[in-house]
């Protein structure tokens, strides 16, 4: 499924990209929880190809990769250090 779809589709306040094994996700998703705030994740370690759309989307080559998509549009907000900030 194409991100834009995704991104359009999805009824949470965000919407991360992660991998099993990084710690960064599990620190994204805690401070997501700790503000009450839901998200839906995908798991790019199950899917390369998804991997490489969220690249090509935005240039962020790391996970997680987080949208807040709460407004009209999804705002890419980028990984957990800049969840923290945004937040």
């Amino acid at each position: 499924m194409p991100v834009n779809r995704i991104l359009k589709r999805c009824k949470s306040d965000f919407v991360m990209f992660t991998s099993s094994w990084c710690p960064y996700c599990s620190k994204a998703k805690n401070m997501l929880g700790a503000k009450k705030l839901s998200f839906e994740e995908h798991n790019v370690g199950n899917n390369p190809n998804l991997q490489m759309a969220v690249v090509n989307m935005t240039g962020h080559r790391t996970v997680p990769a987080i949208w807040d998509v709460r407004g009209d549009e999804p705002i890419f907000v980028g990984g957990a250090d800049n969840l923290q900030a945004y937040l």
